[in-house]
């Protein structure tokens, strides 16, 4: 597409079933009742001049430029905040109205610096731009008096200056930070002429500020006061693609600016579903990446992990892959063969690699990420609803009165959906913490939880079980919805579970640390307040009670009637950009794509008549299977497409140990990871940038990821699985992306709607979208659950296998930060480091100081499994007794410690309760010094590339 800025209609788009018609410069116009004048003259085409309006944020009157004569009325209202009634009849063209909008941009005019020729926002200005909509000539007052243009420029964040000198003042930066974003970082101080746009307290620049650098600012901003260093370096865009975020589970959905082959900028699309035009500080401005020096662009092989790299063609890459692969599984059995599909990648991408392992290397030793921080949400919500997916789209947060948020941080790991549920808490909605750190929204500027239910970790169930105790013992139940649309006998024999007294908050007290008291107020407030809603993460899947976890949340929602309408669900926040894309699409070795088990004799028929091909009926290996296999000799051989596992899978040193027992490790990626460390052969990997698909959502939303350059290693991921498969014999010939998604729908009855065309026509479908759905589901379950009957199932607590002693008595949990992303191989190659150099311990400090150890300090944090070594942050925000940190930097190797105690359905490692001993140290520890040395040494590339 070219470069077409999308329209601003100045006011927010108001809902309403009621109509009012009114006449604009002669022209009738409908609209519903509550939109602005500004509004309706500019939907009929209409052009209103006017600085301080944008339909991001509500009307604020201040800028005088978009006054209106309107027939029977005193004076010139402004348009941005007149309502239109029926009947009104407005003149937005007057000579009258002409000399008052010429006189006030003279006097913005006479403060600011008149360098248009040379300002980087030249003919992409709203100040230019009204400027001549005026008709402005000259400015009568000059500059000879006091103005502002002396102001020094803030240059303090790496993505973007403020320049006050070109600020008018208009407070849009203002207010989107805090309708928006809700981060309230920015205001106005001072009146009169000494008005000025600051951020935070007096000293502060942006960087130093609470800005979150989410851009709405920037985007905001109608003149250059608030730029894009990219825009000054590269220059305006001159076109424009459509495409979706690959970072978290939100989906935004952006327009890629470009400039000829280079990305100038990342701006929020208004029309994307998932965000509705806003963005973080990933999604916004982290794509640096992309053009990293560290990028890999053309294959390389080795015969052993001890000699240096050597850089290939194509050709001989995967002639030389598909050798050893087809050898080895001529020689061990097709057994011996797997891989791991990524979910950063496409839905498309991970098809063609879980039907490379079913149908090419003939076993079902497929497994994926997905599994590994997700899997207990498709068990438990299969088990209890009958579908592996949330119940809900964002926008039912908007009709919710209470939020119950359990294990997840959204503020710093789904920041666009947290800005869209602090506005409903800042409308009166009621929040609900459960989680053992206080996480931002506990307490954030305009937003203060009812109740923070801080739990020892590892204890979900208890508190979940505690909570439906209070409900069913205090007759809080909906026992109409129960009767109607649950299986009544299940409930009965649940509610007389977690009515005995052993599950009352007063009995679990010493087991969950939380107050009984605190407990009961808040299970009152989820059972009474009205319509609830759960959101939860990480922290209530990666643990050994997972499973049984999501099952009692499951439980909760049945009990107090809070499913099958908007404001309520039960809603699962995914990590990464597609996890429910992964596993929709057969991540697993037990599944097929759409969740049906490998053993089913009908599905798997359908797909070996569309593959011709023999299916294994048996399922394969997961991931820690596929390392103990290749420990005792039985598994040889893997395909790791787009993931980390050496940095993101639990104990470190067992899955190095896996992988160094390999005879092929192929690691196809964008950048020499660690796992690329014990790899013997790398295939250079595409951006989302380089490549054409679709991303499936947390909300099951399936949206186009669009080409907006070409792959700078000369293929998109999809195409490099396909000439794997071809190299090994198999028969492919996708001609595009499309034709897999076509092949997808066929297979798929949840995505049988789906095709890329049809997502180009209405932008995104939510699954599943059949013939029982044709326009897709944004709500789940409204008329009956997919099982029929929802299902109570008991949730017995069991106490997790990690037990703290006196030589490991603290309890360790880990989690996500705003500026980086999961494994950090994309964000710590862009300027996010500014904000996130390395990853921190944090620590209670009466913890700290019985160990003597400061702020700041150096320390060893050891468990059963490894240590490694981390600066300290002394902070209130952990209990007593539990220490805490992220996983972004290889260095730290966080994951050393980690044990491999996992879900008891699904083996989904328990990263989130481990127990440690923490000490004072000098600095990094031995071992990660002796592995920085390895991980270079591995990183070695011949000194002559082949030809």
């Amino acid at each position: 597409m070219g470069y077409e800025p999308q329209a601003d209609f100045g006011t927010p788009a108001v809902c309403s079933d009621t109509q009012v018609t009114l006449t604009i410069d002669g022209r009738e116009v409908s609209v519903p009742a509550g939109t602005s004048v500004m509004r309706a003259a500019k939907e009929c085409g209409g052009a209103i001049p006017s600085l301080c309006a944008t339909d991001s944020v509500k009307a604020f009157g201040s800028c005088r430029l978009c006054l209106v004569e309107i027939d029977g009325r005193r004076g010139t209202p402004a348009s941005c905040t007149t309502p239109a009634e029926q009947g009104m009849v407005v003149h937005t063209q007057t000579p009258r109205l002409a000399k008052l909008r010429k006189g006030v941009m003279e006097l913005y005019i006479s403060d600011h610096p008149l360098d248009c020729l040379t300002c980087s926002a030249n003919n992409d200005c709203e100040l230019q731009d009204t400027a001549a909509e005026v008709g402005l000539r000259d400015v009568r007052y000059g500059y000879d008096g006091e103005t502002h243009l002396g102001a020094a420029t803030d240059s303090s964040n790496p993505y973007f200056d403020f320049d006050p000198a070109k600020c008018i003042v208009c407070s849009r930066c203002v207010r989107a930070c805090d309708e928006v974003q809700g981060t309230f970082a920015l205001s106005v101080d001072g009146r009169g002429f000494a008005s000025a746009v600051s951020a935070g307290q007096a000293g502060d620049t942006f960087l130093s500020s609470e800005c979150v650098s989410c851009g709405a600012c920037v985007q905001a901003c109608p003149t250059a006061s608030l730029q894009e260093k990219a825009v000054k370096e590269i220059g305006l865009p001159e076109r424009a693609v459509i495409t979706t975020c690959a970072y978290c589970g939100v989906g935004c959905t952006f327009r890629a600016e470009m400039r000829g082959e280079q990305l100038v900028r990342m701006v929020p699309w208004k029309d994307g579903k998932a965000n509705q035009g806003h963005s973080c500080v990933k999604g916004r401005f982290a794509w640096g990446y992309a053009n990293h020096q560290d990028r890999v662009t053309r294959p390389m092989i080795r015969e052993s992990i001890e000699q240096p790299w050597r850089e290939v063609s194509w050709d001989e890459a995967l002639a030389y892959t598909a050798g050893k692969l087809n050898a080895i599984k001529a020689q061990y059995g097709a057994r011996a063969l797997g891989a791991i599909s990524s979910s950063r990648c496409t839905n498309e991408e991970v098809w063609l690699v879980q039907k490379l392992v079913r149908a090419g290397f003939g076993s079902n030793n497929i497994d994926t990420c997905a599994r590994v921080c997700h899997s207990p949400t498709g068990y438990g919500l299969s088990k209890t609803f009958g579908t592996s997916a949330g119940t809900q789209d964002f926008d039912s947060v908007m009709d919710a009165d209470v939020v119950l948020v359990i294990g997840a941080n959204p503020t710093d790991g789904h920041p666009v959906f947290a800005s869209r549920l602090k506005r409903r808490l800042r409308q009166g909605a009621k929040l609900i913490v459960i989680d053992p750190r206080r996480i931002d929204l506990v307490h954030s500027p305009h937003i203060e939880a009812a109740h923070h239910l801080a739990l020892q970790p590892g204890t979900n169930v208890a508190v979940l079980t505690a909570m439906a105790h209070v409900i069913v013992s205090e007759g809080l139940a909906d026992e109409a919805f129960i009767r109607e649309r649950c299986e009544f006998d299940e409930f009965a024999d649940w509610a007389a579970f977690v009515s005995q007294e052993r599950h009352s908050p007063e009995a679990l007290e010493l087991v969950t640390r939380v107050p009984a008291a605190d407990l009961r107020a808040a299970a009152r407030l989820f059972a009474t307040g009205g319509n609830g809603a759960i959101y939860y993460g990480l922290g209530v899947t990666e643990h050994s009670q997972g499973s049984s976890t999501v099952m009692a949340i499951a439980n909760l929602a049945m009990a107090t009637g809070n499913i099958g309408r908007r404001g309520v669900g039960v809603n699962p926040l995914r990590g990464q950009n597609n996890v429910q894309g992964a596993c929709d699409m057969g991540s697993f070795p037990h599944e097929l794509p759409g969740y049906r088990h490998i053993a089913r004799d009908d599905v798997r028929a359908s797909f070996e008549a569309d593959w011709h091909v023999a299916l294994d009926p048996d399922p394969g290996l997961r991931i820690p299977n596929m390392l103990d296999a290749a420990l005792d000799g039985s598994f040889r051989a893997i395909y790791i497409q787009g993931e980390d596992i050496l940095q993101s899978d639990p104990n470190t040193h067992h899955v190095a140990a896996g992988l160094a027992a390999m005879d092929l490790v192929i690691v196809h990626d964008l950048f020499l990871n660690e796992t690329a460390n014990y790899a013997h052969v790398f295939l250079p990997g595409s951006t989302f940038l380089e490549k054409t698909g679709t991303f499936t959502n947390a909300e099951r939303r399936v949206q186009m990821v669009r080409m907006v350059m070409e792959p700078a290693n000369g293929y998109e991921d999809w195409q490099v699985t396909q000439e794997l498969a071809k190299a090994m014999g198999l028969g492919w010939d996708y001609a595009d992306s499309g034709e897999i998604m076509d092949e997808i729908a066929r297979l798929t009855p949840t995505f049988a709607g789906i095709s890329h065309a049809r997502l180009d026509r209405e932008g995104s479908l939510q699954w599943p979208v059949n013939e029982a759905a044709p326009y897709g589901s944004p709500i789940m379950h409204v008329d009956g659950f997919v099982r029929g009957k929802g299902r109570f199932i008991i949730t017995d607590y069991v106490p997790t296998d990690e037990r703290t002693g006196p030589r490991y008595p603290l309890l360790l949990t880990t989690g996500r930060i705003l500026s980086q992303y999961n494994v950090g191989a994309q964000t710590r190659r862009t300027a996010n480091t500014v904000w996130h150099e390395e990853d921190l311990l944090e620590m209670h400090p009466s913890d700290a100081e019985h160990r003597g150890i400061k702020h700041g300090d150096w320390a060893r944090l050891a468990s059963r499994t490894g240590e490694t070594t981390l600066r300290v942050t002394v902070t209130d925000r952990v209990a007593p007794g539990v220490v805490y940190t992220t996983f972004h930097h290889p260095t730290t190797q966080a994951n050393v410690v980690t044990t491999e105690h996992s879900d008891w359905a699904t083996s989904c490692p328990e990263y989130k309760v481990t127990a440690v001993q923490v000490s004072p140290s000098n600095g990094p520890s031995e071992w990660q010094e002796s592995y920085a040395a390895l991980s270079k040494s591995h990183r070695r590339i011949a000194a002559e590339p082949a030809e």
